[in-house]
């Protein structure tokens, strides 16, 4: 999303324009941003936008898990262990993992 320099306004503007604006702005696609000593610290906008910035986040995390599935694809062996061998190999007895 682009914002217009024009936009940023400080939140004395943006009490001076009203709620009613701030969101007919929005409405229209116009994002408010809103500073506090010249730093964004808010933002109105319209209801697709945050539609769309959640869809996005769940498209990061599919995107995340992905790429996770494919490193492990690609560094799969294909060689596969029993936990007794393991186990053994480590000089673990079985019966004692189930002491509390």
């Amino acid at each position: 999303m682009n914002v217009d320099t024009r936009d940023l306004i400080s939140i004395t503007e943006a009490s001076n324009k009203g709620v009613s604006r701030l969101v007919a702005d929005a409405e229209e696609g116009r994002p408010q941003v809103l500073l506090r000593n010249s730093k964004a610290v808010a933002a109105v906008v319209n209801i697709d936008s945050i539609d769309r910035l959640q869809r996005i986040d769940e498209l990061e995390d599919d995107l995340r898990l992905l790429s996770i599935a494919l490193v492990r694809a690609a560094a799969d062996s294909g060689r596969r262990f029993d936990l007794d061998d393991v186990l053994a190999n480590a000089g673990i007895d079985p019966d004692s993992l189930d002491e509390d």
